[in-house]
């Protein structure tokens, strides 16, 4: 879409007169084109390109405008994307759910709008500082998404549109807060392009969005240089995608361990190479195999007839009924469980592995009670799996959240493994997922891998390239040779740090355009003194 110019100046006014705010028709088109250009810089569409062009597109809509107005525009934005990328959440149960998780990030997406028409002065009088402002109000609003409300739900971050663009690269520095603030600078400098005071200002701001979005191919990265491991993904498939994955419980069991069996087999007869570690996805035993003397047998039996550890993932029971944990869990061949090498999720998904609010939220949904009350874990996901190394353990959406995955790294994680589900969600939802694991194995500098009951499974390597993907919905074992460990990233090591920095100066810049705004209402107060004087 193209914009149409700003109202310009008029010879005989003011030199520092600001350019008024666009049509409010034309503001709604930008901003729902806005939402739309960052839908289709994620997976399953990976127009990378477009995530600074959404970027620019809002903060032209909400230039100058009142800040109620910027707000809407906002949400507006919000509206455009969430809806159409979180629609794979409608496939689990009724279309309200996904509606109203689209609208409550719509609405904290839409506080960017009233921010950028806040700060609209700041940038008025400081063109230069558009690309700064635009990068601190994204990330901003991505760390406050990130943890509220309900522990927050990071999906949708410009970061996770990079899997293919060379600012991907910055994961390795920053994390994902310093991917996003690049990429919303380079928006920032795009609109200041468009909203410009001379062609010599509007070349030197887009020769900044070129640099901003193509230098990071120029940053290293840091290579695992450990020893070398053989790891088998076994993706068993389930019998019908949809809830009714629920009711196959030992039917998803008997697809993972016959695929095991049937790699056994391969092994045996020298098409394929004997694995270290075995690594079936989230919800492969949803039979508790420490209460359910038949699933354990299974498991054994499969761990014993290929010969090596398998990290199974499975529900736990506990003695209260209802209350469970979900767990990834080390099975040996010959003596089986490892209680020493387990992890509990620690951030089980509200609403879905648990319910706040049940009473009323079944108001929305008939189907509440089919939720029952997941417990968190208490410690990260760091498994020593023996030959096949320490493995930094998350399950399913865990892996969007900063924190969890840097704790694994920390505790000496030397293999990312992501165990997830998406049997009851679509190829889109596992799309957008593996673009978090790629993110990932560049932030820490370590291989890494996602293993899914239908797909999509395969490996990531520190460069954030996929290798041996599966397809969605079919059953597949896939085996690769990797480099395990390696030292340490700047993102690593600085933590959280880089994001607390991005809040900090978010908040000063917000405060530094109050005194700006004061002086514009006392002049133009004045102004209009002036004229019933005259």
């Amino acid at each position: 879409m193209t914009m149409p110019p700003p109202a310009l100046a008029s010879p005989g006014s003011p030199a520092d007169e600001p350019p008024r705010p666009l049509r409010l028709p034309v503001a709604v088109a930008l901003a729902v084109a806005a939402g739309l250009a960052v839908l289709a810089a994620l997976p399953p569409y990976d127009l990378w390109w477009l995530a600074p062009v959404g970027v620019a597109l809002l903060a032209a809509a909400v230039h100058r405008r009142r800040l109620r107005a910027g707000y809407g525009l906002g949400v507006l934005t919000g509206a455009a994307l969430f809806v159409p990328l979180l629609q794979w959440t409608s496939i689990a149960g009724d279309w309200l759910p996904w509606i109203i998780l689209g609208v409550s990030q719509s609405a904290i997406l839409g506080l960017i709008g009233l921010a950028g028409a806040w700060t609209s002065p700041l940038v008025d009088r400081w063109r230069w500082l558009w690309p700064l402002v635009a990068g601190l109000l994204w990330t901003a609003q991505e760390a406050l998404r990130d943890r509220a409300p309900f522990g927050g739900f990071p999906w949708g971050r410009l970061a996770f549109s990079q899997g293919d663009a060379p600012s991907l690269r910055l994961a390795a520095i920053g994390g994902a807060p310093l991917v996003t603030f690049v990429v919303a600078a380079a928006g920032g400098a795009l609109v200041a392009v468009f909203w410009r005071r001379s062609l010599l200002a509007a070349g030197g701001f887009a020769a900044v969005a070129v640099v901003l979005m193509a230098a990071p191919a120029a940053v290293p990265l840091t290579m695992p240089s450990g020893e070398t491991a053989t790891i088998a993904l076994v993706q068993g498939n389930v019998p019908r995608l949809g809830l009714d994955f629920n009711a196959q419980r030992r039917a998803v069991l008997d697809n993972h361990v016959n695929a095991t069996r049937r790699l056994a087999a391969d092994v045996a007869a020298g098409r394929q190479k004997k694995p270290d570690l075995v690594v079936w996805p989230e919800n492969s035993s949803d039979i508790d195999p420490l209460r359910n003397a038949d699933a354990a047998a299974a498991i054994s039996g499969a761990a014993d007839t290929i010969g090596a550890p398998i990290l199974v993932g499975t529900l736990q029971r506990t003695d209260k009924p209802g209350d469970i944990y979900n767990v990834g869990i080390l099975w040996n061949p010959t003596t089986g469980p490892d209680l020493a090498q387990q992890y509990a999720k620690r951030h089980p998904v509200p609403f879905a592995e648990y319910m706040p609010l049940r009473s009323i939220a079944r108001l929305v949904s008939e189907k509440v009670d089919l939720v029952r009350n997941m417990l968190p874990g208490d410690h990260p996901g760091v498994i020593d799996t023996g030959d096949g190394g320490i493995v930094g353990d998350v399950i399913c959406f865990e892996v969007a959240y900063d924190g969890i995955v840097r704790d694994t790294v920390d505790g000496g994680a030397q293999l990312l493994a992501v165990q997830t589900n998406n049997a009851t969600f679509n190829e889109a939802e596992a799309r957008q997922q593996l673009a978090m694991v790629r993110l990932r194995s560049v932030e820490h500098g370590r291989n890494g891998l996602m293993v899914s009951t239908v797909g999509v499974s395969g490996f990531v390597d520190a460069e954030g390239k996929v290798h041996d993907s599966t397809g969605f919905n079919t059953a597949a074992v896939v085996v690769r040779d990797i480099n395990l460990g390696g030292p340490r990233t700047l993102a690593t090591r600085s933590g959280i740090w880089p994001e607390v920095i991005v809040v900090v100066l978010t908040v000063i810049a917000l405060a530094a355009v109050l005194p700006l705004r004061r002086r514009r209402e006392t002049d133009s107060s004045n102004g209009e003194q002036a004229t019933e004087e005259r």
